[in-house]
């Protein structure tokens, strides 16, 4: 299996919508891991994206051959990075405006305050 094979696979299970989604989410231009199908990844790009999917870059390279364990629960995600960003936030396939973006904030903020004040 081809590390691209092993990072798409990955993120299928983990719940990533798409690889574009994962590669945003690590921090990296969208069609970084695409590109991974014809070159070989920067090491802060391979790492980013092994500690996301919870396995190592060994791992992720075929140096080790040892499946990792899927977490029972999702992993954690930071909401207000992810509704910065436009190509991840929509809402039933419709992309999200800013104003929508900014009030589901507002009420998460204000959510927030009210369960830290009890």
């Amino acid at each position: 299996m081809t590390l691209f094979e092993r990072v798409k696979d990955l993120a299928k299970k983990r719940g990533f919508s798409s690889l574009r989604t994962l590669s945003e989410a690590a921090g990296l231009s969208p069609n970084v891991i695409y590109g991974w199908k014809i070159k070989q990844p920067a090491a802060e790009n391979l790492r980013k994206v092994a500690h996301l999917l919870g396995v190592s870059v060994d791992y992720l390279l075929g140096r080790d051959d040892q499946p990792p364990a899927l977490h029972s629960t999702p992993m954690p995600v930071d909401l207000a990075q992810i509704l910065k960003k436009d190509s991840l936030t929509t809402f039933n396939q419709q992309p999200l405006s800013d104003d929508y973006k900014q009030a589901l904030l507002s009420i998460l903020n204000t959510w927030y305050q009210h369960k830290s004040d009890r």
